[in-house]
């Protein structure tokens, strides 16, 4: 606890970036299903989306997901967040959500890996405004801690 206590803000440096990158790829990810939906299966563009999608996704979201909650979990320890109000509870709450998202897309990808279309475009670009929804509720809480 005094070794995270110590070295809270790269902590807290490193949970920003992590979560960052994390939500570029969240935001990303959605988009690019709603142009491979609309793809012929077994198209050069369909396999091209395929290849993006599991790229991104192993590359980018999964590692960032997993950094975030390492970072964001040290933090919470180190200056005992759990205490700290409503506001924090809220956003652990967001974050479990996000974290669901996460792996709802995560299926997402494999469908399309397997040339399944669960869904057609506009299911897509509705899903992709939920990052951006928990994003902004995320952030709001931990700025203006409003309860």
């Amino acid at each position: 606890m005094q070794f995270l206590a110590e070295h809270y803000n790269a902590l807290k440096a490193l949970h920003i970036m992590s979560f960052t990158a994390w939500m570029a790829g969240m935001f990303y990810l959605p988009r690019l299903f709603v142009y491979h939906s609309d793809k012929a299966i077994g198209s050069e563009a369909s396999e091209t989306f395929k290849v993006m999608e599991r790229r991104l996704l192993k590359a980018i979201i999964n590692p960032a997901m997993i950094a975030t909650w390492i970072f964001g979990l040290s933090l919470m320890v180190a200056t005992q967040a759990w205490s700290a109000g409503g506001w924090f509870h809220a956003k652990m709450l967001l974050v479990l959500v996000m974290s669901g998202v996460h792996g709802m897309l995560v299926g997402q990808v494999r469908r399309f890996g397997r040339d399944e279309r669960p869904h057609g475009a506009r299911f897509y670009r509705v899903l992709n405004e939920v990052p951006t929804l928990l994003f902004i509720g995320i952030v709001v809480l931990v700025v203006l801690k409003p309860f």
